[in-house]
């Protein structure tokens, strides 16, 4: 049985001329012989009526009364909402379906509601089903724990179901379909002269996804990575096949790849720089912050420790809670507000000298102003005002040229 497993966002199912154009590549894959996995984000996005984000307004979230494992309850509809609409359409257009939702389709979770992980991934059912119908589609971005609880497995979750059925189902491809090109050079909301790539690999996609751009989430790439099922990132309003990505390029085996020195520019925007001073024992300061950080769930980047201090971005959404803990322990931090994380990415700058101090020359002729840095061997980061992120995402794409072929 050849399978391929495609997902749809969640504005490519938002209303029925994109779950038209999304039949239309399902129809195609069954004309070449396959049988459909079909994964399904929520309908649309905040202000949409069955979005994840609206769902949440209905209980005033953060500032909401319900436990984590109620939240998950709530999160979980918008998922199962569109699969059945979306297996609706497709019997209408006479394609045999059926919807499953994600504890249906064997995925078994650990009981981190909100942010569970997948624990064993049981595609029993799906096979079967796959036996009697052309497709099945199932509930992105949740699954059910052992004790029989239903979960989300976090943002981005609907790609990691995807890559987890295709590696389960051992599929020929994993098809994420979105409202770009594919993985594209920059943001093309912000730079005109982004494109799309042909190639790239799990590990510049990778860091390309945790750094910001959000055609697909990393977690799903490495689960991909793992089994090395290839992955497509796709337009759902194109029949272009986008950009693949692979670990190889079997046409090119037993020769060496020249390495781009940078893939991509990617950023993050909505986040709060905080720094506090040590009063008298640095090290006590580093211990009580972090760990009233962790306890009260605020999820901390960027971080720089040295004896006169901390600093470290959190997003904006919980600001006011960081000051107040910080405040309650007796420090006074400064704080930054809207800020955005600047990442230029690639596998081939590693090792290769001047690549930082082309990054400060080009940001500072641009006029922005540099917060806070820090790099690994293929990630170099910049914190900026975000009044400046346009500027230097286009300043720095520029200047790797990355608007070549």
């Amino acid at each position: 049985m050849k399978v391929v497993v495609q997902k749809f966002g969640g504005t490519s199912v938002r209303d029925e001329a994109g779950r038209a154009k999304a039949i239309e590549h399902i129809q195609t894959a069954i004309e070449q012989g396959y049988k459909v996995v079909v994964t399904v984000s929520a309908m649309g996005r905040k202000g949409d009526p069955y979005a994840t984000d609206s769902l949440l307004d209905l209980v005033g979230f953060p500032a909401s009364n319900i436990s984590s494992r109620e939240r998950d309850l709530l999160m979980s509809c918008g998922e199962t909402i569109s699969s059945v609409v979306f297996s609706n359409e497709l019997k209408r257009a006479g394609i045999h379906s059926i919807a499953l939702t994600g504890g249906q389709a064997g995925f078994i979770t650990n009981g981190d509601f909100t942010k569970a992980k997948i624990i064993k991934m049981d595609a029993t059912r799906v096979e079967e089903e796959l036996n009697s119908h052309d497709v099945v589609v199932v509930a992105g971005f949740q699954g059910r724990s052992e004790e029989n609880e239903i979960t989300t497995i976090g943002r981005g979750g609907s790609d990691t179901t995807a890559a987890a059925l295709g590696a389960s189902l051992q599929a020929d491809f994993v098809d994420i379909f979105t409202d770009v090109e594919g993985i594209m050079t920059a943001d093309p909301r912000i730079v005109d002269s982004a494109r799309a790539l042909d190639k790239v690999t799990y590990n510049d996609i990778c860091n390309l996804a945790y750094q910001g751009a959000k055609v697909i989430h990393p977690r799903a790439v490495e689960i991909a990575m793992q089994a090395e099922v290839p992955i497509r990132v796709r337009s759902t309003y194109s029949v272009d096949e986008g950009t693949l990505v692979t670990s190889s390029r079997e046409s090119e085996a037993g020769k060496d790849i020249p390495d781009r020195l940078v893939t991509g520019i990617a950023h993050i925007s909505g986040i709060t720089q905080i720094r506090v001073l040590a009063k008298e024992e640095p090290y006590q300061l580093q211990s009580e912050v972090f760990k009233s950080m962790a306890e009260a769930g605020i999820s901390v980047d960027f971080i720089n420790i040295s004896p006169s201090g901390v600093v470290y971005t959190i997003e904006d959404l919980y600001t006011n809670r960081a000051v107040e803990i910080l405040e309650n322990l007796g420090y006074t931090p400064e704080v930054i507000r809207n800020c955005a994380k600047v990442s230029t990415v690639g596998a081939g700058m590693t090792g290769v000298p001047g690549v930082t101090a082309k990054i400060v020359h080009t940001l500072t002729e641009a006029g922005v102003q540099i917060l806070q840095s820090a790099d690994s061997h293929t990630t170099i980061w910049v914190l900026i005002p975000q009044d400046d992120l346009v500027t230097a995402v286009n300043a720095l794409h520029k200047v790797f040229e990355l608007d070549l072929e």
